[in-house]
């Protein structure tokens, strides 16, 4: 797994979410995360003091501040995409053709499941069930 230091699992979804959701506030923040807002606050207190979100007074609110990742965070996301793309890029190569297949075949089926568009047919369904 590609590390992510300096931030932690938690820390690195905050960045997350705020790369999806420039200007947001903690409240919306923490609804997002499913955490505690005194959670949020700290998790965001450490990425400022790194430097990797900025904090504004909000355009509808004096008492709300609206979160966005800065350029430092940016980077951090990016280098940190580019290295995970690279290290799966990597382990691929490594399967052979026939492998490669399997897994394009097993995520084309696992997308499908995901968004809801499996088809279902009696048998084949049941059959696809058994050999898994």
């Amino acid at each position: 797994m590609t590390p992510t230091a300096p931030v932690s699992s938690s820390q690195l979804r905050v960045l997350f979410a705020l790369d999806g959701a420039q200007g947001i506030n903690l409240r919306t923040l923490g609804e997002h995360l499913g955490s505690a807002p005194s959670s949020v606050s700290r998790m965001c207190d450490r990425l400022h003091a790194l430097g990797f979100i900025e904090r504004s007074l909000s355009s509808a609110s004096r008492r709300e501040l609206e979160l966005r990742l800065s350029s430092r965070g940016e980077s951090y996301l990016k280098d940190l995409r580019a290295r995970r793309e690279g290290a799966l890029l990597e382990a691929i190569s490594t399967m052979r053709p026939a492998e490669r297949s399997a897994l394009v075949k097993g995520l084309g089926g696992f997308r499908r499941a995901v968004e809801g568009t499996e088809p279902r047919t009696g048998s084949a369904g049941a059959r696809a069930v058994e050999s898994a």
